[in-house]
């Protein structure tokens, strides 16, 4: 079983000491990923932007491990202001509804204050089948 760590390179995954994502097997968990375009350091104030940005990092950080929001089995959402929840779902739906993952909203402070949305996701890869193998 291959494990092994995938940083984005977020000044909090340094300071914390945390992972973006860690890979172990076929399994995929990606740690709480906020609306940071990490490159920048730059957060949008719209909690629906935020989602937005929190899910393309979170897109990368699978795509390292081989893997997409295809393969999303789990997902959780943490608010500070449960009524910002219902201006997110457009985003949600968007990525998830074909896929529909278990899902949880959570209620709770966040570690910035300009953080409005937090994304955690669980995954596992499916078996790929390399291209010239396929019929």
């Amino acid at each position: 079983m291959d494990r092994r760590r995938i940083s984005q390179g977020s000044p909090f995954e340094r300071e914390i000491g945390y992972s973006r994502a860690l890979v172990d097997g076929d399994m995929i968990y990606v740690s709480g990923t906020t609306g940071f375009d990490y490159a920048t350091m730059q957060i949008s104030q719209d909690v629906a932007e935020q989602a937005a940005q929190a899910l393309r990092n979170i897109a990368w950080a699978l795509a390292q491990a081989d893997a997409s929001l295809a393969d999303v089995l789990r997902v959780r959402y943490i608010l500070p202001v449960a009524e910002d929840f219902p201006a997110c779902w457009p985003v949600l739906r968007a990525h998830f509804e074909e896929i529909g993952p278990a899902a949880t909203m959570i209620a709770a402070g966040l570690s910035d204050p300009r953080m409005k949305i937090e994304i955690e996701v669980t995954a596992r890869r499916r078996s790929r089948i390399p291209s010239e193998a396929r019929p």
